[in-house]
């Protein structure tokens, strides 16, 4: 575990000096040869490294130093384990599957007409899966019923207890007890509902600072890999053995350095 506090820097001073540098290299070059790679980078830019900014207060960025050394403390020590940790979060997939802008990114001559961009219909198939894991692999890989959404109560009933129903597979003396879940700040996770459940089940829910980008790992890194390996799927049933397929696949090296980097 790191501390992970570059929210806490100037984001702005950072974006200067990268426009700074691309109003110099259109001063150098031609203009139309540089504008869609650089246009097409700020839209990866934006799109998957930042989120809306908030003045944190000197209580809330304290709150994060003290947050992040109380969880570092407790895994030095021994009191926490690694391999005690479990993670989860939500992230639709589509059927079909498309490049990423960032492979867009080109150099277009002047005389060049600019790369295709194959863009998604409106209405394309989509579902919404719910994945949960810990150092030594998935735990939880659940397709939402179509045309559901996930309250409290369906993520109780259709996350939360296979997930502890698969730790009582793993760990037949101690349970769930002891076991730390990281999860994100989503209503259907805070409700008091699923914080008693777990409370009786004996999970711990692991705070996290306030207005983090990266609350759960699946966020940064699980999901964008999932789908990254995935191929075409005509159905749900086919696209839920694909996922799982991928997840599966996934090193229980890579898994563990995941939670580690966290």
């Amino acid at each position: 575990m790191r501390f992970r506090l570059f929210e806490i820097f100037s984001f702005e001073k950072f974006v200067f000096r990268f426009f700074s540098f691309e109003i110099l290299f259109f001063r150098d070059f031609n203009f139309s040869t540089v504008f869609f790679r650089y246009y097409g980078f700020w839209c990866y830019f934006f799109r998957y490294f930042y989120t809306i900014p908030h003045q944190l207060t000197d209580e809330q960025k304290q709150e994060r130093v003290k947050l992040c050394r109380e969880n570092l403390a407790k895994f030095r020590d021994g009191s926490w384990r690694l391999c005690d940790i479990i993670t989860g979060d939500e992230t639709w997939i589509y059927h079909r599957q498309i490049h990423r802008k960032s492979t867009n990114v080109s150099w277009v001559g002047e005389d060049e007409s600019p790369t295709t961009i194959v863009r998604r219909g409106k209405f394309e198939p989509k579902n919404l899966f719910s994945i949960f894991f810990k150092s030594n692999g998935p735990a939880l890989i659940h397709a939402v019923d179509e045309g559901k959404t996930i309250d409290h109560n369906y993520y109780i009933e259709n996350c939360l207890k296979p997930v502890v129903k698969e730790i009582w597979k793993q760990r037949k003396s101690a349970g769930a007890k002891g076991i730390k879940l990281l999860q994100d700040n989503a209503r259907p996770h805070i409700h008091s509902d699923v914080i008693n459940y777990l409370t009786e089940e004996g999970i711990i829910i692991m705070s996290h600072p306030p207005y983090s980008s990266d609350l759960a790992p699946c966020d940064y890194w699980l999901n964008n890999n999932i789908k990254r390996n995935l191929t075409d799927q005509p159905d749900e049933k086919s696209l839920a053995c694909a996922v799982s397929k991928v997840m599966k696949k996934i090193p229980k090296e890579d898994l563990k350095k995941l939670l580690t980097n966290y």
